[in-house]
This record gives C-alpha cells, structure tokens and sequence, in this order.
C-alpha cells in the first residue's frame, strides 16, 4: 500500500528489484512483471512474498474457480493475476499511484479469453470503503502488505468490511519486526487466524483468517 521513494542500495539482496522486469511461470502461463523502483518503490517490484502465495495458490489449497477475490495492496499485480489465471474473479486493488503500472502488468499477463476475471480498482485503506460491497468477497488476498504501523487499523477496518462470515483471508507475510506480530494479535482480536504454510527457504508464513461469529460460544 505504502509508496516508498528509491534509494540507491548496492545490497546483493536488493538488486532483484533494480531489474526492468521478473519473470515467472504459474499455471501453465509464463509471466513478466515490470518492474521499477525508482518510480514507485515497494509498489513496483515483487516481493517474496506474492511468489510464496502464488505458489500455495497453484497447489490448490485454496478453491478459486468462480470465486470473488480482491488483492488488497497489489503492487504488481502478481497474486491478482495468478489467482484469474485459476479461474477467480478478482478485483487487484492499490492507491492511486500504482494503478498505472498495475493495470499494465495485469493486460500484459491475461488471456485475453479471461482478462474480463480481473478489474483493477483504487483502494486506499479505510477510506471510501462503500464503493466495495460488504462482506462482498469469497476470498481478500494480501502479500506483504504487513509492515507499516499506521496502516494496520485502516488495513484492520477494510477486511472487516470486506468479508462476510463465509469469507477467507490469505495474508503472505515475512516477519521482520515485533510490529509485525503486534498486527497479528490485533488481527487476532477480531478473526480466527491459524498459519497454514510456510516456506522455510524465503522465511515466508502464510495465515488464513475468517470473522469470529458473534453466536459461536452460544
């Protein structure tokens, strides 16, 4: 969600995201994703964490097909267009900023027999939240977008009016901070949450969330 300007770092482990572009190969389709960090930041390069969940997603550990999805700070776009590729209809969300460069990696990596599955759509969180309908996803998907502070009750507030009691969370997330798992336990308060993967490899948890029913202790 957050735009982060480019700084110069000659880290070996960022150089990944100085390259124009990230190639990939989910459900039978070769992707390129374009890249660019010194426009965007964080919003334009894709993170381990997209490529974590697109993995758990190919494996099928998730029904998709026919399903309503939304991507909540997309980015890139990857994890919005894997899951259309597996037959969801998926709204890939971002601020304003990032939906240029969304929009152009989501029409060059679709089918154009399924581009119709996926609509790119501003969303910045806790605001304007009627514009989506409530409680109006099977599934709200997020990858790494667990990392800034003042973002986690906006972010908190969207799901809420996001998922009906029927509606699935999938968050990819690395746990860099304390912070971090300070976002989990407020999650916590208001969702059952229980990790479902991990790849030990990129050190990437996956969590899968669902409301708390009112009635469920009655």
């Amino acid at each position: 969600m957050a735009l982060v300007p480019y700084v110069e770092n000659s880290l070996p482990i960022l150089s990944k995201f100085h390259n124009a572009s990230a190639r990939f190969r989910f459900c039978n389709h070769d992707i390129t994703i374009a890249q660019d960090w010194k426009k965007l930041g964080v919003a334009a390069v894709v993170w381990d964490a997209a490529v974590v969940m697109c993995m758990y997603l190919e494996l099928g550990h998730v029904e998709l097909k026919g399903k309503s999805a939304i991507e909540l700070g997309a980015g890139t776009g990857l994890v919005g267009i894997v899951a259309a590729l597996l037959g969801a209809k998926v709204t890939i969300t971002d601020r304003l900023p990032a939906l240029d460069s969304l929009s152009t990696n989501v029409k060059a990596n679709l089918p154009p027999n399924i581009s119709e599955l996926a609509t790119v759509s501003e969303l910045s969180w806790g605001e304007n939240l009627g514009s989506y309908p409530a409680g109006g996803f099977d599934l709200v998907l997020g990858a790494d977008i667990v990392y800034l502070e003042n973002t986690f009750v906006p972010l908190l507030k969207t799901m809420e009016h996001l998922c009906s009691d029927a509606t699935t969370i999938l968050l990819s997330c690395k746990i860099r901070y304390e912070r971090d798992n300070t976002f989990l336990d407020m999650l916590k308060q208001r969702f059952r949450v229980k990790e479902v993967y991990y790849d030990e490899e990129r050190d990437i948890h996956i969590f899968k969330a669902s409301k708390v029913l009112q009635n469920m202790d009655l």
